[in-house]
Order: C-alpha cells, then structure tokens, then sequence
C-alpha cells in the first residue's frame, strides 16, 4: 500500500461486493466494549455530575465527571428480543463497537491528584496509571481500538474509527465548551512519541488530542514512573489487519501543515427547546424515521446547516420532505447560505439504494452526503489529510445529532454506502471528491427496547 487512494479504493462497497457471501461474524471472539486496566488505583467520579454551563462544580472531581458524563459515558440500554442487554453511550459509533478510548492528564485540578489516567466507561471511573508533575490544565488522548470494528467490518473499519474518534472528540470539545472552559482539539502530534508516553498496549493507537483549560498546544507534564496497569484483553482471539496497519503507519506521517478543527462558529446553538446536557444525553441514533405529512421547518433546516460549518467537506442535500423547498438533489454552499438544485423529484429510492439499500435514508425528511476533497486534504497535509477529512464528517455528524435532538428531531450516521456509485449519481469525479459519510434526519421512529 502506497498512499491512502489505495487503501481507499480497495476497501469501497459496490453491490457485486455484497452480494458475494460474507463469512459469519464469530460471535465467541466478538471484542470487549469496554477496557479496564487491571492492577492501579481506581478514583470515583462523582454521580449525576451538573449540566455543563449550569454551575455548581465544586471542584476537579466535579469537572471531571461532568465533561466525560456529557460526552463519553454509557446514557441508556437496549433490550434485544433474545433478552440481551447492551449499554448506549453520550457518543455514537458504528455497529455500537465503540472503538475509542479516552486517556487524559490532570495538573492544578482543585482537589485532585496530578497524574495519567485512563476514563472506565463502564463504571465512570478514573484509572490512575501513574502520578505526575503536569503544568495546569487537563490533556485527553483518545486512542482507537481498530480490531473493535475490524471484527465486523473488516479492513473498512479504519473508515469507521476515524469517525467515531471525530464525533468523540467534537463531543467532549462541545462538552467543555458549554461549561465554559476553553477547548482545543490538536491531530497533528507524533503518534508514536504519545503511545510511548502512555505506554499504550500494541492494540491502542492515539488520534486526536482535546486540550482543557490548557496552555496552546497542550499541557506539559511528565509522569514520575511509567504508566501502570494491564489492558484488558478484548478477544480470546483478536485479529490483526494488515491493510489497517498499513493505513494507519501511512497516515500517522507528520503533516507538512497546520490542520485547525472543523468548531463551529461560536458556541453550538441548539435554540431555545433543550438544554445542551439534555440533548447530550438523549441523543440516540434513530432506528427508522417516520413517513407521511411529517416535514422539517426551513428554521429547522437553518439551524442544521448552521451548526454544520463544513471546511473540507461539501454536503449534498436529498430533501424529501422540507416545507418550501420541492423535492430534490441540492449542494449547500456554506458561504453563500445556499443550496444550489442538481436534480429534481423525488430521491427517496435514491438515496437508500446508494446508502447500501437501508429503507431510513429515504424515509427521513432529509438525508446527506459528506464528500470530502482528499487530493486537496492530501497535498495540503500529506497522508494525513486523509485522517482529518474523515474527523470534520465525524465532528459534523456529532453536531447535527445534537441539533437535531435538541429540535426534538432524531438522526442516524450511516458509514456504509455504494462509493463510486454515489459519485456518479452526485455527478462528480473522484478527483473532485470521495463520499466518507452519509447522515439522515427526521422524525424517529420510537424504540420501546431503551431503558435509561
């Protein structure tokens, strides 16, 4: 493998691929949901931490516990017909595989022991891994466990971590930002010299860094002996990718230039309907929208737009059913604040044919293509661009659930598509752009399976 094209060329969906029988997900060796590390010192997090932006945080602790509660922590269950239950988390991931691991770095907190942690998700914990000497402010790393999605999606599934870390790190970004800290997020570092660091296990690469209360750039700090504790095996028989390896050593090259997060424009508006912790912690990804005379508002359209702000990514439109604007293929120039027509009529079959025939993309009020400019992002920032175009989609799409939840809308991120196929139906050559994510929005069929 010679740059991210091949890697990308060799892992798109077309429909000879998928009728071509595809062996059975091995469900004995289906990986762990959630890491621990084993043998180090475990501090609580306190419970039902305050809504960011509503006060009330005593101290670290306390802040702490309401950033990672509102943008990393399990938020509810789902039953399935054969009696089991799995948890559902404030972020959203594909398949629910949640590949994603928060690490982070405290120095100054109020009440709080300076050192290297990593975040238990599945009790809301802080695992500490090892004290340190660390300037003021909090440092979180997040890795990605690729074999998580890799067992059922296989060598696609690097796609799939780099969306999931984008909407991981756009919610805790969101989360600080509405508790009034200062957030930056940073995916420009030496991913080798910050696994080291960690002494993260073979399996745990590093992505994206969100830097809280900190200097630019990031925290100094310095641990006092190597981080502890043992990772937690995840398979009885986890399996590697070279394909994914592969990507992954290509597109950790250093860029040749500075890349700024995709934030949008101001503090996130979700209007007047839904405070930002309720909408965080209520997002779902819906499982079917329902039909009928049900329509998006144009207020309801601008403020999904908005709040989309894309720099690398251009969104194409398939508008079912928006009140005053007839049926249609569209592309949204953000600057212009406008949706250029491309096709006319109805695009519901459309677009669930291209979305790898899933009937809520064409049931849904609208749905979305995310095309991203690759060669730009890859003569601009080298291999690398091809790991920040996929975390804009994932930063938008973590925008757009929230916006959407907060309209008392529902949504869904779909990772899998016909990618050349779409190109062609958008009317675009590959040089003009790649498909890397598709989203629907609508009015959400209710799951009676959740419990909170």
């Amino acid at each position: 493998m010679h740059s991210w094209r091949d890697y990308h060329e060799r892992t798109k969906h077309t429909p000879d691929g998928l009728r071509q029988a595809s062996p059975a997900l091995d469900w004995a060796n289906m990986p762990d949901l959630f890491r621990e590390y084993e043998g180090v010192p475990v501090l609580d997090l306190p419970a039902d931490p305050p809504e960011p932006g509503m006060g009330g945080v005593a101290d670290g602790a306390e802040r702490l516990s309401q950033l990672f509660f509102y943008s990393a922590a399990n938020s509810a269950a789902k039953q399935t017909a054969t009696g089991r239950r799995y948890a559902l988390r404030v972020n959203p991931s594909s398949g629910n595989l949640h590949p994603t691991e928060f690490h982070f770095i405290t120095g100054g907190l109020a009440n709080w022991p300076d050192g290297v942690y990593h975040y238990r998700c599945s009790a809301h914990m802080a695992e500490q891994r090892a004290t340190a000497i660390a300037q003021p402010g909090l440092q979180v790393v997040l890795t990605s466990v690729a074999w998580r999605e890799a067992w059922k999606y296989g060598d696609r599934a690097y796609r799939y971590c780099l969306l999931d870390a984008g909407h991981a790190a756009e919610a805790l970004r969101l989360a600080a930002q509405a508790s009034g800290c200062p957030a930056e997020v940073n995916a420009g570092f030496n991913d080798v010299a910050v696994a080291e660091a960690l002494h993260l296990p073979d399996d745990e690469w590093p992505l994206v860094q969100v830097n809280v209360n900190a200097p630019p750039g990031g925290i100094a700090w310095q641990a006092i002996e190597k981080p502890a504790g043992t990772p937690g095996q995840l398979s009885r028989n986890p399996l590697r990718s070279e394909g994914i390896e592969a990507i992954h050593r290509l597109t950790s090259a250093l860029s040749p230039a500075p890349w700024r997060w995709p934030a949008s424009p101001g503090p996130l508006s979700l209007g007047d309907a839904m405070s930002f912790g309720k909408a965080a912690r209520s997002r779902r990804s819906a499982l079917d929208f329902r039909q009928g005379d049900e329509t998006l508002s144009p207020a309801q359209l601008g403020l999904l737009l908005a709040v989309a702000n894309p720099g690398l990514i251009t969104l194409y439109l398939y508008i079912h059913r928006v009140e005053g604007i007839a049926p249609g293929l569209y592309r949204y120039d953000p600057h212009a604040g406008e949706l250029t027509p491309l096709r006319a009529g109805d695009q519901r079959v459309a677009i669930a044919g291209l979305s790898l025939r899933q009937d809520l993309a064409g049931n849904a009020c609208l749905a979305l293509s995310m095309v991203a400019d690759l060669d730009t992002a890859a003569r601009t920032y080298g291999d690398r661009g091809y790991r920040y175009a996929h975390f804009e989609a994932g930063a938008i799409g973590q925008r757009l659930y929230l916006a959407a939840t907060a309209l008392g809308l529902g949504a869904t991120g779909i990772g899998g598509f016909f990618d050349d196929a779409t190109h062609r139906y958008l009317g675009i050559a590959p040089q003009q752009g790649q498909v890397v994510y598709h989203f629907a929005l609508g009015h959400p069929v209710p799951d009676h399976r959740l419990t909170p």
